[in-house]
């Protein structure tokens, strides 16, 4: 009786965060782009009444949003604003990330639910699912062999790489999947340590196998975060080439597979910090990336230099806002 009280307080636990990062992305996606808009028209009201006025001294300059997130193409040319930017976005996203559970509201009821429930029949059934693999000495070593592709060492290389490759070919779609790789990587690592400390969940391999609160660091599965943040941010980047979100979320779920395979992970950890991983990307896709900057590409040398930075930002927040079509 005492073992099913645990049980459920463990599930209720787990609710009130796993489905934080799928709120941040809800609420930010939607609230975000109205508040810079709103933030916006009143800079650009304050500057005409600036221009309009005979003493332009008297007004105090226009306050932007200080959620300026959006990377635009030269953000990510130039050191200073990208790592500036890069910097600031992460304390937001974790900000909003650990306080969405206090956003909970009927509307969203099935997006904590689903997960939540979801999370606690794979708690529930871990021991079984584990045994059901051959366990074997082979099978461990190449499920640890197979996952190191979610490992941070071999997914940092990668985002770097596609910066590196952008800023050599001049590709803002590159260079910016580089700096939102990045940002979803990090704030998957931050997420996955904080939860770790918090439940401490033994692996499979260690003593009392499953037990939270046992010193453990099994829950959730940092691999999975990192691995399905990334293939969310591809499938996004590449909404119209299915064969990239396939390939992607493929890698994916063999990675988390031969997590368990390895014995280092229970079910319940892949599928928890694999959609923790899925929601951050979405999240940081929608957030901080000017969509505007590859479908018009090659205008963008041409428009850019003839505006100020107030009226840029204010034309690419205004359109953003309003969910142009890719």
């Amino acid at each position: 009786m005492m073992a099913k009280k645990i049980a459920l307080l463990q599930i209720f636990m787990i609710a009130g965060i796993l489905v934080g990062a799928a709120r941040a992305s809800d609420d930010v996606a939607t609230a975000a782009p109205t508040t810079a808009r709103q933030g916006l028209l009143a800079a650009t009201d304050t500057a005409e009444n600036d221009a309009g006025s005979n003493d332009s001294g008297s007004q105090p300059p226009p306050v932007l949003d200080r959620r300026d997130r959006i990377f635009y193409p030269g953000d990510t040319e130039r050191p200073k604003p990208l790592l500036r930017k890069l910097f600031l976005n992460i304390v937001f996203d974790q900000e909003e990330i650990f306080t969405s559970p206090f956003h909970a509201n009927r509307h969203n009821a099935l997006e904590w639910l689903l997960p939540t429930a979801a999370t606690g029949g794979l708690i529930a059934a871990d021991t079984h699912i584990a045994n059901a693999f051959e366990n074997s000495r082979g099978q461990v070593r190449w499920g640890g062999r197979v996952s190191n592709i979610g490992a941070s060492y071999t997914l940092i290389p990668i985002v770097a790489g596609s910066y590196v490759y952008g800023a050599w070919r001049d590709n803002a779609k590159a260079r910016e999947i580089g700096v939102l790789g990045t940002e979803s990587l990090l704030d998957g690592l931050i997420l996955a340590g904080v939860l770790k400390e918090a439940f401490r969940r033994n692996r499979p391999n260690e003593k009392h196998p499953g037990d939270f609160w046992g010193g453990g660091t099994s829950f959730p599965s940092g691999h999975a975060i990192q691995v399905w943040s990334i293939a969310s941010l591809l499938d996004h980047e590449y909404k119209h080439k299915k064969i990239v979100g396939v390939t992607a979320y493929s890698l994916a779920g063999i990675v988390s597979a031969a997590r368990i395979a390895a014995q280092k992970h229970f079910a319940s950890d892949v599928f928890a910090g694999g959609t923790m991983g899925w929601f951050i990307g979405r999240y940081v896709y929608d957030t901080h990336m000017s969509h505007l900057a590859h479908k018009h590409s090659s205008l963008m040398p041409m428009v850019v230099p003839q505006i100020d930075p107030l009226q840029r930002r204010y034309s690419f927040e205004l359109v953003f806002g309003q969910a142009p079509h890719h």
